[in-house]
């Protein structure tokens, strides 16, 4: 009996080390304790016989280094506003999946970037420190200079060049008059959300960058009632993650299998309680209460990909040099 049971320790790594490795490329909240990472490692190696692997990092500039010599299989993280840039790297294949009846404000088409979550962009503020939020992004600009905001660098944040694609949206060719208004109420750009929100979380800021969904974790995890989102009636910047599968992956079966499962509701109802963003393909009355009761801005604003990577330059010229008087 010693010896079956030793057997079976020696053999148990091996077997482990027998299963097909499935390497997917993904920014560091996705893989973080707190992030949908560990759920999604957890329930696709329920049934795909494998082992998934998160390396976490920066995608877009790892991708375009890298090119044809990337590792990766899938590519899970990067976003509507970057997907141009990503798809000059020619290393992506399509990923299969029928779009057609997605949950989204914003009809979706892209053959090789698949959605999986989405949000809008926002100014979160907590009612106990700012009794009379801006109530339009008008407001906002027009507020005394001694409210405090936390914003992320568009340079290397997702949700920087966000705000950035957002204020062009909102103001156009003033964009940068709305820049010089806002730069006197910006208390500190920080290269990443999570440094902004920690901030905002420890008192230092009145309001930060985040999304419309930001309060339903402080709901739902925190029982914590008093943060809540800016609904702005000029409308809100739409942003989606997506997913991509590696044409020269060396898992092709296991890269397809994935990808096929990113729309299921298994995979769906992860995405709310663990990324804190909106689900893509589960209707509205499945999603978790919390989410179904937040605020939801009534005008959506989206700039395709093309003109996304079009307007990102003039746009961070416009927002550097306001900053910088």
């Amino acid at each position: 009996m010693k010896y079956a049971v030793l057997a079976a320790l020696i053999a148990a790594p091996a077997a482990a080390q027998d299963k097909p490795v499935l390497t997917i490329y993904a920014g560091d909240y996705i893989t973080s304790e707190w992030g949908p990472g560990p759920r999604i490692e957890e329930e696709f190696e329920k049934f795909c016989n494998c082992d998934l692997q998160f390396v976490a990092g920066d995608l877009l500039p790892r991708i375009l280094m890298e090119g044809a010599r990337t590792q990766a299989d899938i590519v899970f993280g990067l976003n509507t506003d970057n997907t141009m840039r990503a798809r000059e790297a020619g290393i992506f294949a399509p990923h299969g999946q029928d779009t057609s009846a997605l949950n989204l404000p914003v009809e979706w088409t892209d053959e090789i970037f698949l959605p999986y979550n989405w949000g809008e962009t926002a100014f979160i503020y907590d009612e106990t420190r700012l009794e009379n939020p801006p109530a339009s992004f008008a407001e906002l600009l027009d507020a005394p200079d001694d409210l405090k905001i936390v914003i992320q660098d568009p340079r290397a944040s997702i949700s920087g060049l966000a705000l950035l694609l957002w204020v062009k949206a909102v103001y156009g060719d003033q964009a940068e008059e709305a820049w010089r208004k806002l730069a006197p109420k910006i208390l500190t750009v920080t290269r990443d959300w999570s440094e902004s929100y920690g901030m905002f979380s420890d008192g230092e800021a009145d309001m930060v960058l985040s999304y419309t969904t930001s309060p339903a974790y402080h709901i739902a995890a925190e029982d914590d009632t008093t943060k809540h989102a800016a609904i702005f009636p000029e409308g809100h910047y739409f942003m989606a993650e997506l997913a991509a599968k590696v044409a020269g992956t060396d898992q092709p079966e296991l890269a397809q299998q994935f990808m096929d499962w990113i729309l299921t509701p298994e995979f769906q109802r992860v995405i709310p309680l663990a990324n804190w963003s909106l689900p893509v393909k589960l209707p509205d009355e499945e999603w978790p209460q919390v989410m179904r009761d937040l605020p939801r801005p009534e005008k959506t604003l989206f700039y395709s990909e093309s003109e996304a990577e079009t307007l990102r330059q003039p746009a961070l010229n416009e927002w550097l040099t306001a900053l910088s008087r």
